[in-house]
């Protein structure tokens, strides 16, 4: 359909940039002069930067539609992957990673508005999970052949490849995209970007989602972005290339459960049981990596593979959002929702990082330091499905 023409090529573009960085970490660093922290706050710029632009970007579609508001911030996103390419420090390569966030703040969510507005609901969740399946082939360039382009060519000419890659995709989804009809309020009228703010916030099932939806895919997203490949070059040795394949494995993984998870919600019908189980398993999965990780290398990739495939229950948690928001407010709400995704990924991206450097500055060693933060991230997801247990399958009202 016209949707995955406009769209997916630079989906595919949004995946490549919230996980390549772990992959060239080691000459991106040293070419910057950057430690773990700065490191850190190198991925969460791309993170918060997208999740700040989710507000405007849901008025937006809701109000002038999905085609202008992709056209604009694209090629905003554009600049900024040009400026990356050429960055010659930190706060260069910082801002421009987060214009590169603010150019793929909408692409995901214009997908799933234009879903929801054209779509039947009963086959929301599986075109979310396919979608989100084919684009996560971002995450397989991502991995072992951006290590393999990056050693044979240097990783600025490689990210400059990348730059004219997603000015293409800028030019094709601003050709290819159209607006669906307007939708108002019971009353006739668009409520504001305030307004339906709080209608959002009013919308009590949300609150027994925000937790997991902050934390499931933000740690998952941590793992495959910043810290597999310095977990396998620091705790086990491999080289660049090695480490890059490793983490072409977890994503790969990725992508197989999506498609799994989609074909298993279009098949049961429901989501909630699908996303508790599949948190417990990639908390589970963590848990693991702390204990035996830095005793096998087999071990820690198939632990790695394991909470990559569990572990993507993006698509599925959204479509159980999804049907608490009336039709009107469509857009804002799942913006809404995904700036609590991207939010959290940010948050968890900078905090690793500190956690990360705060461990090794007091003398803990690499797979000590990586154990302790897999601890953490164990938690988190645990204690947030917990939460999640509470909200309701199915609106009530």
């Amino acid at each position: 359909m016209t949707i995955f023409f406009a769209l997916l090529p630079a989906y595919v573009l949004s995946i490549f940039y919230r996980s390549f960085l772990s992959v060239i970490a080691g000459p991106v660093m040293g070419d910057l002069r950057i430690g773990p922290a700065e490191f850190g706050l190198l991925g969460a710029a791309w993170f918060m930067a997208f999740a700040l632009a989710q507000f405007p970007v849901g008025w937006a579609l809701d109000r002038i539609g999905p085609r202008r508001t992709v056209a604009v911030t694209m090629a905003i996103g554009s600049a900024g992957a040009f400026l990356f390419a050429q960055a010659g420090n930190a706060d260069t390569a910082t801002v421009a990673m987060a214009l590169v966030g603010i150019g793929c703040s909408p692409i995901f969510m214009a997908s799933l508005y234009l879903f929801a507005r054209t779509e039947a609901p009963a086959r929301f969740g599986l075109l979310t999970s396919i979608f989100i399946g084919l684009g996560s082939l971002g995450n397989l360039v991502g991995a072992a052949p951006l290590a393999l382009a990056a050693q044979a060519y240097g990783w600025r000419p490689t990210m400059l490849a990348f730059a004219v890659a997603f000015l293409l995709a800028t030019v094709l989804a601003a050709a290819l995209v159209r607006d669906p009809p307007e939708v108002t309020d019971a009353s006739g009228k668009h409520e504001g970007l305030l307004q339906g703010l709080k209608s959002i916030v009013a919308i009590g099932p949300l609150w027994l989602l925000a937790p997991l939806t902050l934390v499931g895919y933000a740690i998952v997203a941590t793992a495959r972005g910043l810290w597999i490949a310095p977990y396998m070059t620091q705790v086990h040795g491999l080289d660049g290339i090695a480490a890059g394949h490793a983490a072409l494995g977890m994503a790969t993984m990725m992508v197989v459960g999506a498609f799994v998870y989609g074909a298993l919600q279009k098949r049961a019908g429901r989501s909630k049981a699908l996303v508790a189980w599949g948190t417990v398993a990639t908390g589970a999965g963590f848990a693991l990596l702390a204990l035996i990780g830095a005793q096998s290398l087999a071990g820690a990739i198939l632990l790695f593979a394991l909470v990559g495939a569990t572990g993507f229950t993006y698509a599925i948690l959204m479509a159980h959002a999804r049907i608490f928001f009336p039709e009107h407010l469509v857009g804002r709400g799942m913006t809404c929702l995904n700036f609590l995704f991207i939010a959290g990924a940010g948050l968890i991206q900078w905090g690793s990082g500190w956690f990360v450097a705060a461990q090794r500055a007091d003398g803990r060693d690499a797979a000590v330091a990586f154990a302790n933060m897999h601890w953490v991230f164990a938690a988190l997801l645990l204690v947030s499905t917990a939460i999640y247990l509470a909200t309701p399958e199915r609106k009530t009202a």
